[in-house]
């Protein structure tokens, strides 16, 4: 279940990737944009959601904000800088359209201890681990590769359609950077992170071959 700043935060990174992949393009194609990309979100977030359930645990879908913008401990920001939301208009504009950074959302984890303690009888089985939270992230990832395909299927008028807009997605959000889904995949487990790594490229791949 969304809740209320999750939905606004999807929506808000919605506007933004749909404009910023069809930017200076048919108005047909930023609404066909805008739609797919709202999916590919939605997908990704419902997994992630059903695997945190299933790890007696929840998460929080926010945009993507950075603290620090150097390596020495006063290098920081007053406030969190949402790196998520300007990445995303600042790449497209540069490249007129022709590249868009998707990945913009990430996710926090709080495990539900009372919930675990009593399915487990253990108070240990409550704490989530570099693993659990990986998988999370992982599932995201699975799922949006796994629509991919599906959409694959689909024939639409549009170059830029729902199987290679979710590669794309995939692509950007297995980076292992900062706090990205690739980074909490990429210290939860090099062995799932490499297989998933191979999947999206092969995706990718297959994506240029065609456009």
């Amino acid at each position: 279940m969304l809740k209320k700043q999750e939905f606004l935060s999807i929506a808000i990174i919605t506007l933004i990737l749909g404009f910023g992949v069809s930017l200076i393009k048919s108005v047909e194609l930023v609404l066909f944009s805008l739609l797919s990309i709202f999916l590919i979100i939605i997908i990704n977030t419902a997994a992630k959601k059903i695997a945190s359930f299933y790890l007696d645990s929840e998460i929080k879908i926010k945009i993507w904000e950075i603290k620090q913008w150097g390596f020495k401990s006063h290098h920081h920001f007053k406030k969190p800088f949402p790196l998520g939301a300007f990445l995303p208009v600042i790449t497209a504009i540069l490249s007129m359209g022709i590249f868009t950074w998707m990945g913009s959302l990430i996710f926090e984890v709080k495990p539900k201890i009372y919930r675990a303690a009593k399915r487990h009888q253990l108070y240990s089985f409550s704490e989530m681990t570099e693993w659990h939270i990986g998988l999370i992230a992982a599932s995201g990832i699975f799922a949006t590769l796994i629509f991919a395909i599906l959409g694959y299927f689909i024939t639409l008028p549009s170059q830029m359609n729902f199987a290679t807009l979710s590669v794309f997605f995939a692509f950007f959000n297995m980076l292992p950077f900062s706090s990205l889904d690739g980074n909490k995949i990429f210290f939860g487990s090099l062995v799932m992170w490499s297989f998933l790594a191979a999947l999206v490229l092969i995706g990718l791949g297959y994506v240029f071959l065609l456009i």
